[in-house]
């Protein structure tokens, strides 16, 4: 039987240089900065070798405060067009959606949530929740979960 995996959480001064170079290289393949590995360790300086053996190893672990995600519940009207302005809202802004839910329309009314991360810090989630409560449909708008 395989051994289990244990996992430890270290600041990342304490890590070898080559742990935060290929955290850098997995970065630029995800994000498109490079097109193959090759590219990417070639940005990074480091052997395809070292980035086979540790990419499964080494992830970067977020601090939920410090990116800021925020989940908002809205009560939409059931009309055309009413969450594509609250999209339009969001596109606007500085907020990052990462997930939308929206239940089945009942007595005309449905309930949407979207989780949201900033995508920097000029975001504020009260500014964004009040121009989308001026939306024609919008019945309601509050942040239900996440920092403000």
């Amino acid at each position: 039987m395989a051994a289990q995996a244990k996992y430890y959480i270290v600041e990342a001064s304490a890590l070898p240089k080559i742990f935060h170079k290929v955290v850098e290289t997995t970065f630029n393949l995800q994000t498109g900065k490079a097109a193959t590995v090759g590219e990417a360790v070639r940005q990074t300086g480091i052997s395809r070798s070292a980035y086979y053996k540790y990419r499964d190893s080494i992830k970067p672990f977020f601090d939920r405060s410090s990116i800021n995600m925020v989940t908002f519940l809205f009560v939409l009207e059931d009309q055309p067009g009413v969450l594509s302005g609250i999209l339009n809202e969001f596109a606007d802004s500085s907020y990052n959606i990462l997930t939308i839910n929206q239940s089945i329309p009942i007595n005309g009314v449905a309930s949407v949530t979207i989780s949201a991360q900033a995508h920097d810090t000029t975001a504020d989630a009260e500014l964004l929740l009040e121009n989308i409560r001026t939306l024609k449909g919008v019945s309601k708008a509050e942040i239900i979960a996440g920092e403000r």
